[in-house]
Formats: C-alpha cells, sequence, structure tokens
C-alpha cells in the first residue's frame, strides 16, 4: 500500500463501480481502500443526488433554521435523546469535551414502510408544521444517499474481502440520521468561551458518513502524519468517511477519520454556515466484533465484543445527548 499523503480529498467516480465493468470496478475498490487507510475521506460523484434536490434541501433547512428561538424549540424533545427533531445551540459536544459546540441541527431519520418489526425501536420523525415542504425533500434525500451508501459499503467489503453484499443487511432499514446543521453567527465573538468551536475534533459513531458539499470553508481533517488537511467538495460531490462503528469492526484496518469544523477569523464570525451530513448506521443488532481477517499477530484484537445499539448509547451519553 502506498505511503503517499495526499493534500486534498481524492475524488472517485461511483459509476466506475456499478458500470459493470470489472476493470474498472476493482479499480475503484483499489482507490478506495487507498484513500481510506490514508486520509480517510473520499469525494464521489454519479451518486444520484441531483444539484435540485441538493439545492432544494438547503433552501428548506435554512427557512428553519433562521425562525425564532421560540418556534425552533417546539420541534426539541429532550427524552429522544436528539434522535428526532431540533437539536438546540450548544447541546452537543465532542466526546472527552465539556464545552458546547457552536452549532444547532436537525435530525431526519428512518422511515419504515415495509412492515419490519424494527419500526418499534425508532420514534417517529418530527416535522415543521411552519414548512410543509421539509418532509418530502427531506426523506427524497434521505433515501437517495442511503442507496449511495449501500453501494459504498459494498466497495468496501469488497475490499476488505468480504462478500460484495455483506452489509446489505446489516444497514437495510437501519437507525442512519439525516443531519441538517446550522453554524450560528456569532455577533460577538468575545461572548462565546475561548475554546468554543464549531466542531470540535472527532470521529463520526456511525459505519460510514456521507456529506453534502457544505456552504462554506471550515471542514478539516487529520492526516496519519499529524496535519491538518482543509475538506471541499464541488457542488457535484458527496465526500464519504469512515466512522467509529466500521473502525471498530475491522480492528482498525479502516481508521475513523478525525475531523473537526474550526471557527472562521474573529471578523467572519458573524457569518453563518450551513451542512448536511448523513450518519449511515446498521440496524441496532449489528454484531460490531472485530472480523477474524482483520486480526493477526502484527495487529490483534484491540476492541471488546459489542453490538451497534449498546455502541450507540453509550458515545449518545459522551456526546451529552443522553443520560445515563
Amino acid at each position: 500500500m502506498s505511503e503517499k499523503l495526499y493534500d486534498e480529498v481524492p475524488s472517485l467516480d461511483l459509476a466506475d463501480f456499478t458500470s459493470g465493468n470489472s476493470a474498472k470496478k476493482q479499480a475503484f475498490v483499489d482507490a478506495l481502500g487507498q484513500a481510506y487507510n490514508n486520509i480517510g475521506f473520499v469525494a464521489i460523484k454519479n451518486h444520484g443526488l441531483s444539484e435540485a434536490q441538493t439545492q432544494k434541501l438547503y433552501a428548506t433547512i435554512q427557512k428553519f433554521f433562521l425562525m425564532s428561538d421560540d418556534i425552533k424549540q417546539k420541534y426539541e424533545v429532550p427524552e429522544l435523546a436528539g434522535q428526532r427533531g431540533y437539536i438546540g445551540k450548544g447541546k452537543e459536544h465532542a466526546k472527552g469535551r465539556k464545552t458546547g459546540d457552536l452549532k444547532e441541527f436537525y435530525h431526519v431519520g428512518q422511515e419504515v414502510t415495509d412492515g419490519d418489526p424494527i419500526k418499534s425501536e425508532y420514534p417517529d420523525n418530527i416535522w415543521p408544521e411552519e414548512l410543509p415542504e421539509m418532509e418530502e425533500i427531506a426523506l427524497e434525500v434521505y433515501k437517495t444517499i442511503e442507496a449511495a451508501g449501500i453501494k459504498m459499503l459494498q466497495a468496501i467489503a469488497l475490499y476488505l474481502g468480504l462478500p460484495e453484499h455483506y452489509f446489505d443487511n446489516k444497514v437495510k432499514n437501519g437507525n442512519s440520521i439525516l443531519r441538517p446543521i446550522h453554524y450560528f453567527p456569532i455577533e460577538n465573538p468575545d461572548e462565546v468561551p475561548d475554546d468554543a468551536v464549531r466542531a470540535a475534533e472527532h470521529g463520526d459513531i456511525n459505519l460510514i458518513t456521507l456529506l453534502m458539499g457544505a456552504s462554506a470553508d471550515g471542514l478539516q481533517v487529520l492526516r496519519n502524519d499529524g496535519k491538518w488537511i482543509p475538506i471541499t467538495a464541488l457542488p457535484e460531490q458527496l465526500v464519504v468517511n469512515v466512522g467509529d462503528m466500521l473502525s471498530r469492526h475491522t480492528n482498525n484496518k479502516l481508521k475513523s477519520t478525525i475531523h473537526r469544523v474550526v471557527n472562521p477569523p474573529r471578523a467572519l464570525m458573524k457569518n453563518r454556515r450551513f451542512s448536511i451530513p448523513f450518519f449511515m448506521h446498521p440496524r441496532s443488532d449489528m454484531d460490531l466484533t472485530c472480523l477474524e481477517s482483520c486480526i493477526d499477530a502484527d495487529h490483534p484484537k484491540l476492541y471488546e465484543d459489542i453490538t451497534a445499539g449498546e455502541f450507540l448509547n453509550e458515545r449518545l451519553i459522551e456526546l451529552g445527548l443522553k443520560k445515563k
């Protein structure tokens, strides 16, 4: 495996994987594996999400976040531990930190429509009555990105030497979350804690994260050599990174990518930033036990056995969204 250090996110074409051309498919798998072993992020095009869908969802969520706090808080339900609806400013902090991130966000979860009994595990989605158009476009984008995520997991499975469809039934009706985020304007930077940032450095909880292009700079990834690299995506790309669940399952063969959203210069703190990641989760009963193929004398087993549901519960407590 090459030790080349990337200065930017490698760009891949998902159409190469789905084309039916075995050479193109293998080249995609190889390039994906190299990128995930190095910088931990890739940018993909031909993922199925249209520019019109992207623009419509961004326009809709901007309308929501520009509403008054009184209106937004109608859709915050603390007993759901942030699983659905609105989560207010500063409520979430990175693992190991106490200072809340300078953001607010909204969670859209899985809609189970095929009679799968797992529906009983998921709370109903919460939709703001002031924005009747939000439900249709949010669910449309959710399903489109979920389908792209399934293809990415198929490529990851092949890279790991697993059957191509290894992850399919593990993520079917999985506990995935679409999260529109608003990094709100700070009119007076002196009024926020010195260590407050838009999103402190962290790894994502889930299997993989697929990110729609953000509306401003600020996202950075920690490269293997300890250097922070800015992450930008072209409008037609999704940025896809490895999360903690996949890292555990592969015994760190695929490392969860540490990333952050830094504050802009003080003079620009009054500028807003919007971002919409899709956190791809499996079903709660997925066994995250380290794969035997990823354990050997040089790579001893690093993690205790745990299910995805147990791991998620632990992390929600660590992030301050759920009480013990």
